[in-house]
């Protein structure tokens, strides 16, 4: 990103890919290693973890067992398997967010870099993004209950056979789905940004995002969508052929197929994740926020354990302490 602050808020959405696809050159070494340690795990992750479940709910749906203590047994290491996955998913999905977003901003201040100190900073980071997560965990919370009762509603009008309420229930699910979701993600990607790049984090950072939103809704829903949507359809052949595809490929071209696919997911979630450190540097220039390189980089630094000065415009406007 050497462009002038002022002229971010003019980049388009190619440009905004652009950008983000040439900063790992100027720190390949560091962005291999965040790659190797963190990405590719949280990416073979997603995509493997139905290697696991896939033969225990086959087994419970095709060979129900006779004996409910194995049946329960099967659901016991179904919930656990089910239960691992989403802690090492959460865990490595905010803990590539962090070293990513610090190593971008450390980029963009000139500040030296190196995959040392980034994973020195990932503690520091991790907290703040895990608070932020926890207030979005929140808002999905709300967003999946209202899912829920709608997909209820949507139910009952099919067996009643009420047209308006089948098509009214239909069309709000779309929108929630669709519309709402996308803008939620949106939201949580560009408030974990500001978690670690200001001093704040939790409801304030949502706050803070949900304005730096305004006026760039469009360009971010357009990213999200897109992010979704090539991730859906990676899933979408990793099953079809390395999970359910046995019995059409063999072993070699499963694995061929499968590690092809983790090799694009992991292409796929770096950029997603510069992407989204880019994004955040066009919102604040689109909305006139100066940002203070010296006070971003003293930010950096106090993750670092450095000294940081007791009054600083860290949020790039003017604070009052």
């Amino acid at each position: 990103m050497d462009l002038a602050p002022e002229e971010l808020q003019f980049l388009s959405l190619p440009d905004i890919l652009r950008e983000s696809i040439a900063i790992p050159r100027r720190s390949p070494k560091t962005f291999y290693f965040i790659t190797l340690t963190l990405i590719f795990p949280l990416s073979f992750a997603i995509l493997a973890h139905s290697l696991f479940t896939h033969p225990i709910l086959a087994q419970l749906e095709d060979h129900p067992s006779a004996d409910p203590a194995q049946t329960r047994h099967q659901w016991s290491l179904l919930l656990i398997y089910q239960f691992c996955y989403l802690i090492f998913l959460f865990a490595f999905s905010l803990l590539s967010t962090a070293a990513v977003v610090f190593t971008v901003a450390s980029l963009y201040t000139s500040k030296p870099v190196s995959f040392t100190s980034t994973i020195a900073a990932i503690p520091r980071v991790f907290k703040r993004l895990f608070i932020t997560f926890l207030w979005v965990s929140l808002l999905m919370l709300v967003y999946n209950a209202i899912l829920i009762i709608l997909l209820v509603i949507f139910v009952i009008a099919v067996d009643s056979q009420n047209a308006f309420l089948v098509i009214f229930s239909f069309v709000v699910i779309m929108v929630l789905f669709l519309g709402v979701h996308v803008y939620i993600t949106a939201w949580w990607h560009l408030a974990s940004v500001v978690s670690v790049l200001e001093p704040i984090y939790g409801f304030t950072a949502m706050k803070k995002s949900y304005e730096l939103l305004k006026g760039r809704v469009k360009m971010a829903c357009i990213l999200v969508f897109c992010y979704l949507a090539i991730c859906a359809v990676i899933n979408g052949i990793f099953g079809q052929v390395v999970v359910h595809g046995g019995e059409y490929f063999g072993v070699f071209q499963r694995i061929v197929v499968g590690g092809f696919l983790v090799g694009v997911l992991v292409i796929v979630n770096l950029v997603g994740l510069l992407v989204q450190s880019v994004f955040y540097y066009v919102c604040k220039s689109y909305h006139h926020q100066g940002i203070d390189k010296l006070a971003l980089q003293d930010h950096l630094g106090g993750y670092l354990g450095e000294y940081v000065p007791l009054k600083s415009s860290i949020q790039m406007e003017n604070l009052d302490v």
